[in-house]
């Protein structure tokens, strides 16, 4: 169970060496910077924390099918490239429904401190 958790740490670690996870990451920073900011409701951390999850976890699992298929496929091929791109595709409609989550949380709270 151990060498699991070892693989699994490893597997993160290579992954914190991609510039698009490394972005997203930046952005999670960011939203629980602000988040901390303005003392966001328990249930509004919940939605936070589980789209972050959602989108670090999406990225992941696109570098990891984006390795496999140049590993299988290291020749250009078509279908080889619309499975890449599927694959992102997955991880932006996962940060698009981050991002719309995110300006409904904090649309308020801005607003406040506009207002202010």
């Amino acid at each position: 169970m151990l060498k699991s958790f070892k693989y699994a740490i490893w597997g993160i670690s290579v992954c914190l060496k991609e510039r698009n996870f490394k972005i997203h990451l930046i952005a999670a920073t960011l939203v629980i910077i602000a988040g901390t900011y303005f003392k966001v409701t328990s249930f509004e951390w919940l939605i936070i924390i589980l789209n972050i999850g959602l989108v670090l976890s999406l990225e992941m699992i696109n570098t990891a099918i984006e390795r496999w298929v140049d590993y299988v496929s290291p020749e250009k091929n078509k279908i080889a490239g619309q499975i890449k791109d599927i694959s992102a595709g997955a991880t932006l409609v996962g940060a698009i429904i981050a991002a719309v989550c995110g300006s409904i949380i904090f649309y308020k709270y801005f607003i406040d401190l506009i207002n202010t």
